[in-house]
């Protein structure tokens, strides 16, 4: 894999780096919005087999990772933690070893990186990090990314049926789509106003493209037509947000993994035994019927009872719990039940003392 040192250009052009560099496509999309479900698509496309993938996760126990299709011949690695501070390290980090694993020859060379962000990510510091004249290099290993990967463009997932009130409450997620160069409407099939829901999105990030996920000529590889990421064409805040991201360098933050901001945290469940199916039933509608618990996103694997070998997948976006689902088998040697849920100053310990009750029940009828 000889990379040449990328051509140094300035913010608000697009000069093409060499080919020689890996292009680097980051997908974002707030909480919910079917990332994981996209990404998975992207993979099983023939032109996506050298892909590297590197997912990033809000909180100290990963879920996506297991949820994500890579095959067993790919690069993948997970990152967790408050995506915020952690961006520039865990990005530039998780590329210089993505290279040192082609150096040492344990794998094969790639064609590109994808980066699946947390839903809760700004991507002014992820992006920061990868063009030229953006955060400065720290060290040889900020010099050797920089000379070998480049960001090529920003694809961001937008949910129709719930994007809207995300966007008039997390400033993260107008960002999300005004960096964006595509946006993919996701849930389409489950909604009566997507069209209403374009034109706002149109406003606010004129220069990119519109995809309706479930539209019949929808085309995934599309999405990485562009070469390299230019800033020229943005909103005029992304140039600013970037500025303003350079000048704070994250001060102050408290690092916590399971923290962003001042309201928002994660934090997860687990169980090593299996529960009954309608045990895990009553606590995912118990969980999220509540619509003012301050639930932003629960995702989760269970251990069921009937079939322990086949796990149920568990997903709800605020109040709305979608179908659940099984996997063909566990996606790693971890049979443990695993949760994460995150909210705005959610009241965890009415839900964390429901766990734990089905939870002992669930003890003592295996006792017995």
């Amino acid at each position: 894999m000889k990379r040449k040192q990328a051509v140094v250009c300035s913010s608000d052009s697009a000069v093409a780096p060499p080919v020689q560099t890996v292009p680097v496509t980051l997908l974002t999309g707030f909480l919910g919005a079917g990332k994981t479900t996209l990404l998975n698509a992207l993979l099983a496309e023939p032109a996506m087999r050298d892909a590297a993938v590197i997912v990033n996760e809000f909180g100290s126990v990963p879920i996506d990772h297991g949820l994500v299709h890579t095959g067993s011949e790919r690069y993948f690695k997970t990152t967790t933690g408050c995506i915020c501070c952690t961006a520039t390290s865990d990005i530039r980090t998780s590329l210089y070893e993505l290279h040192q694993a082609f150096l040492e020859g344990m794998m094969p060379d790639i064609s590109r990186v994808v980066i699946e962000t947390t839903g809760l990510a700004d991507p002014a510091p992820i992006i920061n990090s990868l063009i030229a004249g953006g955060t400065p290099a720290l060290g040889l290993r900020d010099h050797i990314v920089a000379r070998h990967f480049h960001l090529a463009g920003v694809v961001t997932a937008f949910d129709v049926t719930s994007g809207r009130a995300m966007l008039d409450s997390f400033i993260e997620g107008w960002k999300q789509l005004a960096f964006a160069d595509h946006i993919v409407l996701t849930k389409t099939d489950l909604a009566d106003a997507t069209a209403k829901g374009c034109e706002s999105l149109a406003d606010l990030n004129p220069a990119a493209r519109l995809h309706d996920r479930n539209a019949a000529d929808f085309d995934l590889m599309s999405l990485f037509a562009a070469k390299n990421y230019a800033l020229r064409d943005k909103p005029e805040d992304v140039q600013g947000w970037l500025a303003a991201d350079r000048l704070s360098l994250h001060a102050g933050h408290d690092h916590d993994v399971n923290r962003h901001g001042a309201g928002v945290e994660a934090f997860d469940l687990t169980f090593d035994g299996g529960f009954d199916p309608q045990a895990i039933v009553t606590f995912l509608e118990l969980v999220t019927s509540n619509v003012h618990s301050g639930l932003l996103r629960l995702k989760g694997i269970f251990r069921a009872t009937d079939d322990p070998e086949r796990p149920v997948v568990a997903h709800a976006v605020q109040h709305r719990l979608y179908p659940l689902t099984r996997l063909a088998g566990w996606p790693d040697g971890d049979r443990a039940t695993r949760l994460v849920l995150i909210g705005m100053d959610m009241p965890q310990q009415p839900i964390r003392d429901l766990f734990e009750t089905l939870a002992s029940k669930a003890r003592r009828k295996a006792r017995s």
